[in-house]
C-alpha cells in the first residue's frame, strides 16, 4: 500500500508518529468518529477527520508497510493507539511513554476547559 492511497484521517494521524524520532517511542491515540475543525495562523481552516474507513485503512498500510517503519495498533472499542516501533519491538511498560498527540473528544474537551481557564487568568 502506497502514501497515496490512505485517506486524509490516516495520513494526519501517521503524520504524527514520524514528529519526534530521537530515541522517543511515538504513540498517537485517536478515537474513531473524532471530528475537529482546526484554523491555522495564515487563516485557513481545514477539519481533521478520523472515521472506520480510516481506521481500516491504517490498519492495512501499517502491515504492508514498503517504508521501513515498523507500527503496532491497539484498539479497545472507538480508541485507538497507534505506535512507531524503534527496533521493531514493542516495550515491555508501554504505560511509561506519553501519548504524544490524542484525536479524541474527550482530549478535545480538555484543551478547550484548560483554554478557558488560561483566559481567564
Amino acid at each position: 500500500m502506497e502514501w497515496t492511497d490512505l485517506t486524509e484521517g490516516a495520513k494526519a494521524v501517521l503524520e504524527q508518529t514520524r514528529n519526534l524520532k530521537n530515541d522517543h517511542i511515538q504513540i498517537v491515540e485517536f478515537e474513531i468518529g473524532f471530528e475537529q475543525h482546526v484554523e491555522n495562523e495564515d487563516g485557513h481552516s481545514y477539519t481533521v477527520s478520523i472515521q472506520e474507513e480510516d481506521y481500516q485503512n491504517l490498519k492495512k498500510y501499517t502491515q504492508e508497510n514498503e517504508y521501513g517503519d515498523k507500527f503496532h495498533m491497539a484498539r479497545n472499542k472507538d480508541i485507538v493507539k497507534i505506535i512507531l516501533l524503534e527496533d521493531g519491538k514493542i516495550p515491555e511498560n508501554l504505560s511509561e511513554f506519553p501519548v504524544f498527540r490524542q484525536y479524541k473528544k474527550e482530549a478535545l474537551v480538555n484543551e478547550e476547559t484548560q483554554a478557558q481557564e488560561d483566559a481567564a487568568e
